[in-house]
């Protein structure tokens, strides 16, 4: 592998590794903001602001570990490993880092779809939790609607 490459590929792999392992760690502390380029951007997570943070908590560790893949592969192809191994670091950095951050795409939009299920569900059950006053200890039940007559 010529040095050029070895050196443009091995950049852009730690580039990448940086950017993911970023998102990740923004991601599982909850503070990556909803934006046009990071995270998990699906209809599901971008409804509410609740169903982002989910779907990219979920996807932080994947994430994380495609950021870790990416950062691996940059730094040995950045120490200038012989030809053959140049390019099979390379392939499986690469293919490594995608698979990893779609198992993370995916993870993160299914826990935006069952965050954004759960709120409708919850929206759709009212604000007494859907009791209609016909179990026999209503009184007990806090914000119970009959509690209250």
């Amino acid at each position: 592998m010529p040095a050029t490459l070895r050196l443009v590929l091995g950049v852009l792999l730690v580039l990448a590794g940086v950017a993911l392992v970023t998102v990740a760690v923004l991601g599982a502390r909850s503070m990556l903001p909803r934006n046009r380029w990071a995270g998990v951007r699906t209809a599901a997570t971008l409804e509410s602001a609740p169903a982002w943070v989910s779907a990219n908590q979920v996807a932080a560790p994947p994430l994380g570990a495609a950021g870790a893949v990416c950062l691996f592969a940059g730094v040995v192809l950045l120490a200038g490993p012989p030809a053959a191994l140049g390019w099979i670091v390379t392939a499986i950095g690469v293919v490594g880092a995608l698979v990893l951050a779609g198992i993370g795409g995916a993870l993160g939009d299914r826990a935006g779809r069952i965050e954004t299920a759960t709120r409708a569900a919850e929206a759709a059950a009212g604000p007494a939790g859907g009791c209609t006053g016909s179990c026999a200890g209503c009184d007990l039940v806090a914000g119970c609607r009959t509690a209250s007559r």
